[in-house]
């Protein structure tokens, strides 16, 4: 295994109390002082890519983040935890502080651009979904643009001596598959 890439996306900290000014409509969400994090089901996939990093030897793990300046610091949480680079796509200054006015279809799209240009990517890994738009489609999305297959809902990745991938996957009875 060559390259793992990991999008990871910078979120209100899950334990933060949100404050919503309902005057604003659907953009009411207020961002000043408030704590920022990865989104955790982004930090699941990163912990998944060092995994599969330190099985595979020679693998390097790349952390991308699209959004303000401040994601910065999402790819050093990324970089902490064990990935050897990242990437930041920077949005304009204009675009709101959360960046929700980017949606999974335009993320995708990006992503893809990150995949054709990067050399020997063997796995994209996606968290399931983000805690504040909860769309879950980024992934997908990709997957049709780069007409790649796709496994949703990972519970265990594990690389095959011939290069593919068996994943396990836990069903809505509690089973896996």
């Amino acid at each position: 295994m060559k390259k793992i890439l990991v999008p990871i996306k910078r979120v209100i900290d899950y334990a933060q109390k949100i404050r919503v000014d309902p005057t604003k409509g659907p953009q009411g969400v207020q961002l000043k002082n408030v704590k920022m994090s990865m989104n955790p089901f982004c930090e699941i996939a990163v912990e998944e890519a060092i995994q599969l990093k330190e099985q595979n030897k020679g693998a390097e793990v790349v952390a991308i983040s699209v959004g303000p300046k401040q994601c910065t610091e999402t790819i050093r949480t990324a970089l902490a935890m064990g990935a050897d680079r990242g990437i930041h796509i920077e949005t304009k200054p204009d675009v709101r502080g959360d960046y929700i006015d980017l949606q999974p279809w335009a993320i995708a799209s990006l992503l893809k651009g990150i995949v054709d240009k990067e050399d020997a990517v063997d796995l994209v890994l996606l968290g399931k979904q983000s805690i504040d738009s909860d769309c879950g489609q980024t992934g997908p999305l990709l997957a049709g643009l780069l007409n790649a297959p796709q496994a949703t809902f990972a519970a265990n990745i594990e690389r095959g001596d011939d290069g593919s991938f068996t994943v396990e996957r836990e069903t809505d009875t509690g089973e896996y598959e």
